[in-house]
């Protein structure tokens, strides 16, 4: 190849950024408040493994995988798609209340608002009730987004009654028949087969969603109990099992995932054995159990922690629509 061809070549490779020099500012800006914020309430930033021997189970998340060698060994190992393994295992070792900002990592989600690789910002506080995390992180908010908003005050919405709201339907007793039949009526008409959550979550991505926290943020709260994951579980004002844990929305974009963090080993070790039940079902690869959380749990203090998207809180403090103008280098061109 002539070098003109070279140098014609190279020329047509995107090598700039693909946000703009003001949205890395605001970054670093973020990062120096987030800092501040935890040093005042003396929260102890920590830092743990990107890649662990076990990841999550979870049929809806995909780890990414890497070969490296240990001991001479080589091994599969995985990238975090949270830091909340390790966090708990400091937990469960006397740390106290700490947090962590960090690349995370989930297979195969690239969109408007998706990047496989993406930062989270993860804190967890003992003795803290899941009301007590709601306000920690309204003041938080009240710091990182006081330019655009001013004073934030969130309003506390139910799973059960967004959807009942926007549907008429009550997730936590809906039938499968009920399920198909709101979907049919609404114009989502996939096939989900026999898989009750499947349609619940379809109803709630493509219905509930998009109209969350323009008014104001929301903590939405109370899941149905099959969404509880990490957290624990507990019955509401109505007398039904709901998960005891809230995500955070700011104009229908989901921004942070919270859990009244379940310490039961036992229970755990159950609710991962079901996954890996699923996953083979599926045909999905099986995860390893991590044994290490499992035994710190016994030792880990009752308390509340949440996960953040601090890209995506960059979206809404810059009012950008993509999640590329706030990230300098997206997978497509990493």
């Amino acid at each position: 190849m002539s070098q003109s061809m070279q140098s014609l070549e190279q020329n047509t490779i995107q090598y700039q950024p693909t946000c703009a020099l003001k949205a890395m500012r605001a970054r670093a800006q973020m990062y120096a408040q987030i800092r501040r914020f935890f040093a005042e309430r003396d929260v102890l930033e920590v830092e743990t493994p990107i890649l662990s021997q076990a990841g999550v189970t979870d049929v809806h998340l995909a780890s990414v995988q890497a070969q490296r060698h240990v001991g001479g060994k080589k091994q599969t190992h995985y990238l975090q798609t949270s830091p909340e393994f390790a966090m708990k295992r400091l937990l469960a070792s006397g740390s106290g209340a700490i947090y962590q900002m960090c690349k995370v990592f989930r297979d195969d989600e690239h969109g408007r608002k998706h990047n496989s690789e993406f930062t989270m910002l993860e804190w967890y506080r003992p003795e803290f009730s899941l009301k007590d995390l709601m306000l920690e992180v309204t003041d938080l908010l009240n710091v990182v987004l006081a330019q655009r908003f001013g004073e934030v005050r969130p309003a506390i919405y139910s799973y059960k009654h967004a959807f009942m709201d926007r549907l008429d339907l009550n997730p936590l007793k809906a039938t499968l028949a009920e399920l198909k039949d709101a979907c049919r009526r609404v114009g989502l008409n996939l096939d989900l087969g026999d898989d009750r959550l499947g349609y619940i979550d379809l109803l709630f991505s493509h219905m509930v969603e998009p109209s969350l926290g323009f008014d104001a943020p929301v903590f939405l709260t109370d899941f149905p109990p099959e969404m509880a994951s990490l957290a624990k579980t507990r019955i509401d004002e109505d007398g039904e099992l709901v998960a005891a844990r809230f995500e955070l929305y700011i104009e229908g974009l989901e921004l942070a995932n919270a859990y009244d963090e379940l310490i039961d080993a036992d229970i755990l070790r159950g609710r991962f054995e079901a996954d890996t039940a699923e996953r083979e079902k599926l045909g999905l690869h099986i995860m390893p159990i991590d044994e290490y959380l499992l035994a710190a749990l016994p030792n880990m203090p009752e308390c509340s922690g949440i996960a953040l998207g601090i890209d995506r809180l960059l979206m809404i403090a810059t009012e950008q629509m993509k999640l590329e103008k706030v990230i300098t280098f997206p997978a497509e061109i990493s």
